[in-house]
């Protein structure tokens, strides 16, 4: 294959995944009007169309999503192993691009990052906060953080987190006017502070488990979120019950500002787990990032 055909893939997959030809040019250092330029030179010499223009939008064509689809990953391990070799120096440096939820996020990464980058200031990390089930070989990211029981089983999951628990809590001015649920089922005569995860397509049913029986229930409130963060504000203000994990619910209940029901119905699931594909090749970074994440208790 000729150079130029290769200079020009490259410019092609860069409008293709950005779908912008100025975000495009300025990730490749050139100028916007050169790189159309060689866009509508590649697509002259296959005699195809690439992408559709218009003043606002660039999408691509089928045959440019066939080539996306087709060349783009090669090129992708091509700049993996030559990141790879790149970083076979003393110093572990570069950039590592996470996905994890907020809580996560909040309670495993960060704690571990904030010990580990003051001695690898060469080291940087990119975190995305996302509920979704990121396909991380296609976003580009290095790694994920999820549940246990989420990770696909084609990828590496290290263990960063111990088992979890979930807890049903209220603020004391909430069962003040109302009786503690004493069963699952109970909790639809309540005012319930719903969660919507995109993973469910919807609202989250809250899951609770007994004597080896599992079961779902679907609640009802006024207030609906998609973080922790706010539905821990509005369960202390006294809206409702709220179904949060017991690690972050702990110190409000152990200051009376929370009181927890349904303890017996609540138990332990797998933890957190960081996950990576299988034919990742590891950098000096990476692997000093994984062992500041893996859980040892």
């Amino acid at each position: 294959m000729a150079r130029e055909n290769v200079n020009d893939l490259l410019a092609f997959l860069a409008v293709a995944r950005e779908r912008n030809f100025t975000r495009a040019a300025a990730k490749l250092g050139v100028s916007q009007s050169a790189l159309s330029h060689t866009i509508r030179g590649l697509e002259a010499r296959l005699g195809l169309r690439l992408l559709t223009r218009t003043t606002r939008s660039v999408s691509v064509t089928e045959a440019g999503e066939r080539l996306l689809v087709g060349v783009g990953p090669r090129f992708d391990e091509i700049e993996a192993e030559l990141a790879a070799l790149s970083e076979l120096r003393e110093k572990p440096a570069g950039t590592i691009r996470v996905t994890a939820g907020e809580h996560p996020a909040e309670t495993i990464l960060w704690p571990a990052l904030a010990k580990l980058l003051p001695d690898y200031p060469d080291i940087k990390v990119e975190v995305i906060v996302d509920y979704g089930l990121t396909d991380i070989v296609a976003e580009r990211f290095d790694a994920g953080i999820r549940l246990g029981e989420q990770v696909a089983k084609d990828m590496i999951a290290v263990r960063v987190g111990p088992e979890m628990r979930m807890a049903v809590v209220g603020a004391p001015a909430y069962f003040a006017r109302r009786r503690p649920p004493r069963t699952p089922q109970e909790l639809t005569g309540h005012v319930c502070i719903n969660l919507r995860l995109p993973t469910y397509g919807g609202i989250y049913p809250w899951e609770f488990g007994k004597a080896g029986s599992e079961l779902k229930v679907r609640v009802e409130g006024q207030l609906v979120f998609n973080t922790v963060a706010l539905r821990l504000n509005a369960v202390l203000a006294g809206f409702g019950l709220a179904y949060l994990p017991k690690d972050q619910a702990r110190p409000y209940i152990a200051s009376g500002q929370l009181m927890q029901v349904l303890a017996d119905w609540c138990p332990p699931f797998p933890g957190y787990h960081l996950y990576y594909p299988s034919r990742r090749q590891s950098s000096p970074a990476f692997a000093v990032f994984v062992e500041a994440l893996r859980y040892r208790g």
